[in-house]
């Protein structure tokens, strides 16, 4: 059974960091590109930032571009993102997500080439 679930959401003023971590179990982590989702009240849910099986090529959301950094550990089996420069709009659930096909990479901004979700981990952005 595969299971991701994060953790590292917070509190935090305008212009901090946070830090989620992203911890999978359940299948070969080293060969699945990952994701960051995030969906606030009322809206969709949205991309942020996607990373490779190897961790050499990484996507980001044009809104976080810059501010946010996201990485993998394959030997731990964790993802990580550093949020920087924390904005009152990046307030939402965020949610991590594994690829369901293997070395893919493509469309990564669409949620449903992702098979599977952690439980979410709510990052609010106080002004």
């Amino acid at each position: 059974q595969v299971q991701l679930v994060e953790s590292g959401g917070g509190l935090v003023q305008a212009g901090g960091s946070l830090r989620l971590s992203c911890t999978t179990s359940g299948r070969t982590f080293s060969t699945y590109t990952m994701a960051w989702f995030r969906q606030a009240p009322g809206k969709e849910r949205e991309f942020v930032a996607a990373i490779s099986w190897s961790g050499a090529s990484t996507y980001y959301a044009d809104s976080v571009k810059g501010r946010f950094t996201i990485s993998r550990d394959n030997a731990k089996n964790t993802v990580a993102l550093q949020m920087n420069t924390l904005k009152p709009e990046d307030t939402a659930v965020y949610y991590c997500a594994g690829d369901s096909a293997t070395r893919s990479w493509g469309n990564l901004s669409y949620t449903k080439r992702y098979g599977y979700w952690g439980q979410g981990t709510q990052v609010t952005v106080s002004s």
